[in-house]
């Protein structure tokens, strides 16, 4: 295997940018596009630059994925159950519940 450091970018084919995308994604954290050892290439060769482009903005959402969320504050919690409670005390009045006598003609 070629060392990385090895490489000419700026003249790198597209077959040796193939074979080491992987790498290349793994040792530069996932960030190719703003490299400045790649601007050369990335440049001559649109297709591999939107590729890349492409590649990172799914790196970037599948992290996202496993970030963790913020959990609702207590005050959030606290409003749900009053208004929970509020249903339920509702729901126990029969008056609610029975329509309106039907008026007789």
């Amino acid at each position: 295997m070629t060392n990385l450091s090895d490489l000419n970018f700026d003249e790198m084919s597209l077959a040796e940018f193939e074979q080491y995308l992987p790498d290349f994604f793994a040792t530069y954290n996932g960030r190719i596009s703003d490299n400045p050892q790649f601007a050369t290439f990335l440049q001559a060769n649109p297709d591999c630059a939107a590729l890349v482009r492409d590649l990172e903005y799914i790196a970037e959402t599948a992290k996202s994925l496993f970030e963790p969320t913020e959990e609702p504050s207590d005050a959030v919690w606290s409003n749900i159950q009053s208004k929970l409670n509020s249903v339920t005390s509702d729901s126990d009045d029969p008056t609610e519940t029975e329509p309106p006598p039907l008026a007789e003609a």
